[in-house]
């Protein structure tokens, strides 16, 4: 412990803290450079977007791992920094690109797109990970004392949250100051605030400033901290009472008011979160010259036996709901969960219990959690324990065993919530020799939504979605009268950013036809001999053009031009050419 405060002391030296500085700018300018070029071949949909797999392993290293950079310099060595942050861009791009490979893109959608449990537990992988190799490193043993793991998590976590609230406060100003502007005509600052070419760099390099700013005032980080723990330490109290009095209801209230909620075991296993960290807020690094108060002792002990229980009730209502309904993707999460919480509620319940040093197998049980809890998220955003894959085979085999029967099975399911893995299953369900199941599954192959996409849901989708005419035009009365056929196709258009439409004769056969700018492209439609609306050909962006702009171009005008290429007749089939689109010095952007 005292290697660690003399290591973290001695580099904030002039000299050390303006190589730190460079460094640390450096590392959020090229972070901000990255995500800014992706989000640029996103928007104008060229390389990687176009291979959402790449796209999706590049998105997710280049947004974390460069954290492991801010966080690392000045720790340990260059050398053992640089092996480790390549292999968590390792690890994080393959988390990223199985994450989209799992997945169905769909055309409407926003290809390529990465889930939000992948973003949220890779980050948090990637911070248990670095608290535990970083000491790891610089003591040279595969594990440290305890102290030094509280010292270097607690303080990193203080850091990324001053850090954070130091970025939101920054663009709160800016945006401020732009609104200011603009009452008095000046536009022009908001405009800036807009371009992903600023916004998205600024940003990267505001949060590895604001890391350097909390990296030198280490004293200050650390007061900081004592403050943040003793305060919380108290809710201990707080919380023991409230989880206490629950528990001890729960013999004359029964269970069912809890499995009513249908989020049992999500409340349960939060519950059992709370405790774990205000017991830690109260234990620190556990040395005997920083006890807490005699009552704060008593409370940790109260709250370490009271997570055991939670954990068990939690374990049993998720069994009930995999016995009554089979495996989810949430529940498998779930499952998880609960496993690295019977970890901590053992762990815990030993050390409230066992004699001699207080609370001392707490600290044990704290490490091997950590791993545990790393192993088990990389297992679960890989193929090694994929929940929609396992979820599918789960459901389809209690169809197969008639624990469901065909008519109540959840085909939807397969269809629209469980990827790639859902529908190579809903495709052998197709081809099965039930006819009953061989039915309904090519019925839900062919629903474009979900059927219980109810005709309400459907409705409030359709009422959301906004148009504008332009030129003293107005929308034809039969296509907003049609909208629920488009509700798809026209999920963009909202109250906040109305996609303009236009009327003209786009192909010469007297009849009117619309042209609609949504989020990714600009639509067309024209009425068959039914009068019913179709869509009849789609126009991508390119060179960088965005929605906005696209808006605002058809509000102006329109014009077309002959097609580059001819459509080919080979053996009576007609084919239609892609013109390749070069975004050169004569492409207006």
């Amino acid at each position: 412990m005292t290697e660690t405060l003399q290591h973290d002391t001695g580099r904030t030296g002039l000299g050390g803290a303006s190589a730190l500085f460079a460094i640390r700018l450096a590392t959020g300018l090229v972070q901000g450079l990255a995500l800014y070029l992706l989000y640029l071949a996103a928007d104008s949909r060229v390389w990687p977007e176009t291979q959402p797999v790449v796209f999706g392993a590049l998105a997710l290293a280049a947004g974390y791992v460069p954290v492991v950079v801010l966080a690392g310099v000045g720790r340990v060595k260059a050398l053992a920094l640089i092996l480790w942050a390549a292999a968590a861009a390792g690890v994080l791009a393959l988390l990223g690109a199985h994450d989209v490979a799992r997945q169905v893109l769909k055309p409407h959608e926003e290809p390529p797109f990465l889930s939000f449990p992948v973003l949220a537990f890779g980050a948090a992988a990637l911070f248990i990970a670095h608290h535990l190799i970083v000491p790891a490193i610089r003591e040279r043993r595969w594990i440290v004392d305890y102290p030094d793991y509280f010292d270097i998590a607690w303080k990193a976590g203080v850091q990324l949250a001053l850090s954070l609230g130091f970025t939101g406060a920054f663009w709160i100003l800016l945006h401020l100051g732009a609104a200011l502007f603009k009452m008095i005509g000046l536009g022009f600052l908001q405009h800036l605030l807009s371009e992903a070419w600023f916004a998205i760099p600024v940003t990267a390099l505001v949060f590895a400033t604001a890391v350097q700013l909390t990296d030198v005032r280490d004293g200050l980080i650390r007061g900081v901290r004592t403050v943040a723990l003793m305060l919380l330490s108290w809710l201990l109290l707080v919380i023991t009472v409230l989880v206490g009095g629950f528990l001890l209801a729960l013999p004359f209230t029964g269970l069912d008011g809890l499995w009513e909620t249908r989020s049992a075991t999500a409340l349960v296993l939060s519950a059992a979160a709370a405790l774990i960290v205000l017991i830690n807020t109260a234990y620190q690094d556990g040395r005997a010259d920083n006890l807490p108060p005699v009552v704060l002792r008593y409370g940790v002990r109260a709250a370490s036996v009271l997570i055991a229980p939670l954990i068990v009730l939690a374990a049993f209502g998720l069994a009930l709901r995999i016995g009554q309904h089979g495996l989810t993707s949430d529940r498998i999460i779930a499952a998880a969960c609960t496993l690295v919480g019977a970890v901590y509620g053992a762990g815990y319940l030993l050390a409230a219990v066992k004699p001699g040093g207080w609370m001392k197998p707490l600290e044990r049980t704290n490490v091997a959690a950590a791993v545990l809890s790393v192993l088990v998220i990389l297992a679960l955003f890989s193929p090694l324990a994929d929940p929609a894959r396992l979820s599918v085979q789960d459901q389809v085999a209690r169809l197969q065993r008639g624990m469901v029967s065909a008519d109540t099975f959840d085909y939807d399911f397969l269809r629209f919530e469980s990827g790639k893995a859902g529908e190579k299953a809903l495709r052998r369900l197709a081809a099965s020799t039930d006819p009953r199941i061989a039915r309904n599954a090519r019925a839900a192959q062919a629903r474009p939504w979900p059927s219980g996409d109810t005709a309400q849901g459907r409705q409030e989708r359709k009422a959301a979605i906004r148009l504008k005419a332009v030129d003293g035009q107005s929308v034809p009365t039969s296509f907003v009268d049609q909208l629920d056929a488009q509700v798809d196709v026209l999920f963009s258009c909202n109250a906040e950013t109305p996609c303009v439409v236009r009327s003209l004769d786009l192909n010469g056969d007297g009849r009117t036809d619309l042209l609609v700018a949504t989020a990714r492209e600009i639509v067309a439609f024209d009425q068959d001999s039914q009068g019913q609306w179709r869509v009849t050909g789609r126009y991508g962006f390119t060179c960088g053009r965005n929605a906005e702009r696209m808006n605002e171009g058809l509000s102006k005008g329109v014009a077309t031009t002959p097609a580059a290429l001819p459509d080919l007749v080979v053996e009576g089939q007609r084919l239609r050419a892609s013109p390749e689109v070069r975004c050169d010095a004569t492409e207006p952007r």
